[in-house]
C-alpha cells in the first residue's frame, strides 16, 4: 500500500496534508523519516509513525460506550450532542456509527464501529441477539407481570413481543433484569406500560454476549479487546 493511502486511510489527513506532513519530516516507517508519500509499505508489518506516535492499521475499529443520559444515538443531530461526537479524537471516528439506539434518557452498552455487515447482522430481526437491561420500576413487578413478560406482551404492534427473560434482585423488589430479543421502538418502555408498570431509569448492560465494562464511568468508552469483538461474533453464529 502507498504510504500516503496508508496515512488518509487511518485519518491522519487529506492527500495534500498527508503529503505536507512527509515532506515536514513528521512520518516515518521503521525508525526512518519517510522521504516519499508513493513508498510503499506493508500495513502488516512495517511500523508507521506519525508525530512519533505508532500509526497501527485497522480495517475496522470496534468501541463499547458507556453512554450517559441526554446523548443521543446518532451521527449528527441538529439540536443535540451525538454519541460518535464523544469518540471525536480517535482514528476512524468520521467513520463510526452507533450500532441500534438507545433513547436519548437510556444509559449503559453502546457499540460503535464502521464494520458494517458485523452490525448488520447484529441488528438483523432474524437473528434475535438478546440484549439484557437493567430497569428501575415505579414499583415492584408481581409474579403474574413477570409470568406475562416472560410469555410475550401486547405493546400495540402486530404481534406481541417475544418472550422475554425476567430477574429481580431481593434487595431492590422495583429493579429488573430484563432480557429481550429484538429492538422495536421504545420496547422495553412500551412492556412495562403494557404490564402497568412506568420505568423510572433504564440501562443496558449488556449486548449479546458483550457485557458492559462496569469501571467505565458514563460517557467514557474504550476499544473492544480482540477477545470481546470475538464475542459479539459468536453471538451470532449460535
Amino acid at each position: 500500500m502507498r504510504l500516503d493511502k496508508f496515512l488518509r486511510e487511518m485519518n491522519i489527513g487529506t492527500r495534500s496534508q498527508v503529503k505536507n506532513y512527509i515532506r515536514q519530516g513528521f512520518v516515518a516507517v521503521n525508525g526512518i523519516p519517510a522521504k516519499s508519500a508513493d513508498m510503499k509499505v506493508d500495513e502488516n508489518t512495517d511500523k508507521v509513525t506519525f508525530r512519533e506516535r505508532p500509526v497501527q492499521f485497522r480495517k475496522y475499529s470496534y468501541y463499547m460506550l458507556n453512554k450517559p443520559a441526554g446523548i443521543v444515538s446518532a451521527t449528527t443531530d441538529n439540536t443535540a450532542d451525538t454519541v460518535v461526537s464523544l469518540l471525536k479524537d480517535e482514528i476512524h471516528a468520521g467513520e463510526l456509527f452507533p450500532v441500534g439506539r438507545l433513547d436519548k434518557d437510556t444509559t449503559g452498552l453502546l457499540l460503535l464501529t464502521n464494520d458494517g455487515e458485523l452490525a448488520h447482522r447484529l441488528l438483523s430481526p432474524a437473528r434475535h441477539v438478546d440484549k439484557t437491561y437493567q430497569v428501575t420500576l415505579e414499583h415492584p413487578v408481581s409474579r403474574h407481570d413477570i409470568d406475562r413478560l416472560e410469555a410475550g406482551v401486547d405493546i400495540g404492534d402486530e404481534k406481541p413481543t417475544l418472550p422475554a427473560r425476567v430477574s429481580v434482585a431481593a434487595e431492590y423488589p422495583d429493579t429488573i433484569l430484563l432480557t429481550i430479543h429484538e429492538g422495536r421502538f421504545h420496547q422495553v418502555k412500551r412492556m412495562m406500560l403494557a404490564v402497568g408498570n412506568g420505568v423510572r431509569g433504564l440501562k443496558r448492560i449488556s449486548f449479546g454476549k458483550l457485557c458492559l465494562d462496569e469501571t467505565l464511568k458514563e460517557g467514557d468508552y474504550r476499544e473492544l479487546t480482540p477477545a470481546e469483538i470475538e464475542l459479539l461474533k459468536t453471538s451470532i453464529s449460535d
